[in-house]
């Protein structure tokens, strides 16, 4: 099965990385077009077809990855019209992109999927969520497991979509932004900064690790560290009294109104 992406920018390329890595393909099975030369030498190097040609790319290719911005999807549709058919599955990772959207661009019932990544994909740490139309029992568990292979996936109606986008999407930034500001009290308290982040990522990394195997709730595990008159109850107090929990919400919420 050759898979075929269209776009090579930070989403298409993490996408192409994390294929690589899964092994779940052979680099000779991974096609990847894009105008710029410059971000395709990579994927050459690895073993990539590697194309400046839509058309020829969705020729080739099997299963289609449209990876590319949003107000570029009916243009790039347009182009590739009349080399669709019935027999590919066409993906599009566009966000705001509906179904309806690709429906109308292709003018053919083929199998749709709309999925939305995140960055971690290029470590096979994604959640990916999907929505289809026109697509069988067994195309749908091609995609799945071609997504699993990427980190975890979540089958859901497309109405939720601008709700995942928000969570998990606009969300890695949001946890990025912690890991960044944790960083920086941990040097006001005498930390590298290399040696700060290292300490954060194993602490979220024990978090994450913990929710996972206990299937608690996080403010259980929580109760398990505050301490009466301890030093994390203090830490805990003052981040709701600076507005921790309600600035999370209300980004995510930010994020959702988009």
């Amino acid at each position: 099965m050759n898979i075929g992406i269209i776009g090579a920018g930070n989403i298409g390329g993490a996408i192409a990385q994390g294929l690589l890595g899964s092994k779940q393909i052979a680099p000779q099975q991974l096609l990847v077009a894009d105008v710029n030369a410059a971000i395709l030498a990579p994927l050459a190097a690895q073993g990539c077809c590697t194309l400046n040609n839509n058309s020829q790319l969705v020729q080739k290719a099997d299963v289609v990855v449209l990876a590319v911005k949003p107000w570029l999807v009916p243009t790039v549709l347009q182009e590739i019209r009349s080399a669709l058919s019935v027999d590919k599955i066409l993906i599009s990772v566009a966000a705001g992109v509906t179904l309806d959207n690709l429906q109308n661009e292709c003018g053919i019932a083929l199998p749709l999927f709309r999925i939305i990544p995140n960055t971690a994909i290029a470590v096979q740490q994604s959640m990916s969520f999907i929505s289809s139309r026109n697509a069988s029992q067994a195309q749908q568990e091609i995609v799945v497991k071609l997504f699993d292979s990427l980190g975890k996936t979540l089958l859901i109606a497309e109405e939720q979509m601008a709700a995942a986008t928000a969570l998990s999407s606009c969300g890695i930034a949001y946890a990025m932004r912690y890991v960044s500001a944790n960083m920086r009290a941990g040097v006001e308290i005498g930390f590298a900064p290399t040696v700060a982040k290292n300490i954060i990522l194993q602490t979220l990394q024990g978090a994450v690790s913990l929710l996972q195997l206990t299937n608690a709730h996080p403010e259980a595990e929580i109760d398990r560290v505050t301490t009466p008159k301890g030093y994390t109850i203090k830490g805990l107090n003052t981040l709701e009294h600076k507005g921790f929990t309600s600035a999370v919400v209300e980004a995510v919420k930010a994020s959702l109104s988009l």
